[in-house]
């Protein structure tokens, strides 16, 4: 289950994405929200995993 929530973040001459996801903790059951900024492209194979 992926929450997609995406901002566009623009450092200099880079433009950087932030991308957020929740995912259950096999552990406890409970929800956590993942967070990372990366390059446009590489936000729907980060929302696969």
């Amino acid at each position: 289950m992926a929450k997609k929530a995406v901002a566009s973040l623009q450092t200099g001459s880079k433009r950087l994405t932030k991308a957020i996801k929740m995912v259950k903790s096999p552990k406890t059951g409970a929800y956590m929200f993942v967070e990372s900024i990366m390059s446009p492209d590489q936000v729907n194979d980060f929302l696969k995993k």
